[in-house]
């Protein structure tokens, strides 16, 4: 591992480096679908913390579940019962910091829908820069079904990726939908079957680890800030990160590699 902080056993992840470059985080309890247990929260939090903190330790990071059965889905309600006010609230508040931490990632963050993907698996699933998904996956935000509403950015990165009357739709009803609407709907961008949906996302992981790693970082900040923001502000953002690219030696390496004909070699500096 190239982070120290990656390097110690996780009871709730599998954590690997499946190609040069590339950080795998897998959801690893594939008898309860994956659901998130307050060890499991502390445990992506640790992960994305590091990879915050360490820009450019991976180029391209794929997060997937373990199993056919569940992406994941959602907090494990077994650990919850006979909660108290205080105890929900706390745990509610470690799973709003574990998805600031996925969405604060700084490199490109895949999705690899295997299963199911309900409540806060869903939010962690919209938390991903773009998504592919098993054919075979579902997906709902179910919490007003449960007395409860989503709390972990789904009110507001489902309608920003489907649309409000949609995203209204699809949490005041907690009704399941289909793969297919997900794709039609475009929350996720392409779907497989099982067994050729995670070979998909690790070949377009490797794409996107072939170049430049800061270009393709400060394109990725440009694009999330710039949605922020009205269209001139937006234009602004966007010169500021172009600008910073050009003093890297990776700038020089693309036009030198390109006029040779040739492969560049990036650095990521």
């Amino acid at each position: 591992m190239k982070l120290a902080a990656l390097d110690g056993a996780f009871d709730t992840l599998l954590v690997q480096e499946p190609a040069e470059h590339i950080l795998q985080v897998t959801l690893n309890r594939p008898d309860r679908a994956n659901a998130f247990t307050s060890q499991m929260g502390r445990e992506i939090i640790a992960v994305f913390q590091a990879l915050e903190a360490t820009p450019g330790a991976y180029r391209c990071v794929v997060l997937t579940g373990a199993g056919e059965r569940a992406f994941c889905a959602g907090a494990d309600l077994k650990e919850r019962n006979g909660m108290t006010d205080a105890d929900f609230s706390a745990q509610h508040y470690l799973f709003e910091r574990m998805a600031r931490a996925v969405l604060a990632c700084p490199a490109p963050l895949l999705g690899a829908i295997n299963g199911a993907a309900f409540a806060g698996g869903l939010e962690l699933a919209l938390c991903c820069d773009f998504a592919y998904a098993a054919e075979t996956a579902r997906f709902a935000l179910t919490e007003v079904t449960l007395g409860i509403m989503p709390g972990a950015g789904g009110t507001q990165n489902l309608p920003r990726t489907i649309g409000e009357r949609r995203a209204k739709e699809v949490i005041l009803t907690g009704r399941p939908f289909s793969a297919a609407d997900a794709l039609a709907w475009g929350m996720v961008n392409k779907l497989y079957p099982a067994a050729e949906l995670l070979p998909a996302v690790l070949e377009t992981a490797k794409a996107i680890a072939a170049n430049a790693p800061l270009s393709v970082r400060q394109a990725k900040k440009s694009i999330t800030q710039g949605l922020q923001m009205d269209r001139a502000s937006g234009m602004l953002f966007e010169i500021e990160a172009y600008y910073q690219l050009i003093p890297t030696e990776d700038r020089i390496e693309g036009i030198k590699a390109f006029n040779e004909k040739r492969k560049p070699d990036f650095k990521g500096r």
